[in-house]
């Protein structure tokens, strides 16, 4: 997902091409190896309290690559605005905070996110947004040499980030659960992500009386964003269906209307609309996790089940808390 997902589906712009997947490359590597490290830190001192040796292992591998993905959400913002060297000291700056919100959010208030749907899509979205607004945004917005765009061939190229996305996001949102609550997740990601790349394109049919290429490259993928915090907690398909359709909705009329909307309103300019892909459903699954966990209780009726999904209930701690 991160080195073929996102660094092919960001060489959609015609006239980047070669540099985005490069910069995709090695950002991503740099990015893999600063995230063990930095969330390592911060878990050691904020969460443990003292320091000790950071551990190498498949789990520690795994938080290493949601780290370069908060980073490449981020690049998404960005693509085509900035040099390698202003991405490596942002990705670099980024890890910092982006270990301190999970320290804090996982490890402090032991939120759940299995699929990173908080900590790693809305953070880097919106990470990405804010550091936009300092990389020639009007000279972006402007685009007279009309570069901030694909060609036909760029735009069928990135369909091969596209489909890696989409068919390794169920393993993505469930590459740190375990035994059944791994097969909720697998379960709820596949069905989530089916309803969101329907919904999707059937608005481009509807409006447009045909495909839009922005919205299948990235609105199909937003039910796996929006699913991430309680993929390991809806037990219903039905449910799971729901969530991914309502996020392809939502995504869609976000390339389609919203970032039109907030370009000429309030000068943001974002090349691969993360806002759209990442943020808007990202805050969706951080609502919907909340909710999901609220009624685990009822929907689990298993304490063991609840237990291997919330450590805090062993502190004494219940679901709606």
């Amino acid at each position: 997902m991160v080195f073929i997902g996102f660094g092919f589906l960001m060489v959609f712009l015609k006239t980047h091409s070669w540099t985005s997947v490069g910069y995709n490359f090695l950002i991503s590597a740099y990015a893999l190896q600063l995230s063990i490290i930095i969330v390592g830190v911060w878990h050691s001192y904020l969460v443990e309290g003292e320091f000790h040796k950071i551990s190498l292992n498949i789990p520690s591998l795994i938080i290493g690559d949601f780290g370069a993905a908060a980073v490449l959400i981020s690049f998404g913002a960005l693509l085509g605005k900035c040099s390698l060297f202003q991405l490596w000291l942002l990705a670099t700056m980024e890890i910092i905070f982006y270990g301190l919100n999970e320290a804090i959010g996982a490890g402090l208030l032991q939120a759940v996110d299995m699929g990173g749907s908080m900590y790693v899509h809305t953070f880097g979205a919106y990470f990405g947004c804010a550091a936009s607004y300092f990389f020639q945004n009007r000279k972006a917005i402007a685009d007279v040499k009309n570069r901030c765009g694909g060609s036909y061939e760029s735009q069928l190229i990135a369909m091969i980030g596209t489909l890696f996305l989409w068919m390794y996001w169920p393993s993505f949102n469930g590459a740190l659960a375990s035994g059944s609550q791994q097969q909720r997740v697998i379960v709820n990601t596949v069905m989530a992500i089916s309803s969101s790349c329907v919904c999707a394109v059937g608005v481009s049919r509807i409006l447009f009386q045909r495909i839009d290429m922005e919205v299948l490259l990235n609105a199909t993928l937003a039910g796996g964003v929006a699913v991430g915090s309680a993929s390991d907690l809806v037990v219903t398909a039905g449910i799971s269906m729901v969530i991914g359709g309502a996020a392809g909705l939502v995504s869609a009329f976000g390339f389609i209307r919203l970032s039109a909307f907030l370009r000429d309103k309030a000068g943001l300019h974002d090349t691969c609309g993360v806002h759209n892909l990442h943020g808007l459903p990202g805050i969706m699954g951080g609502v919907i996790g909340a909710i999901s966990a609220s009624f685990a209780d009822a929907s689990f009726g298993d304490n063991t089940a609840i237990a291997e999904t919330f450590p805090a209930i062993g502190e004494g701690r219940t679901t709606s808390e």
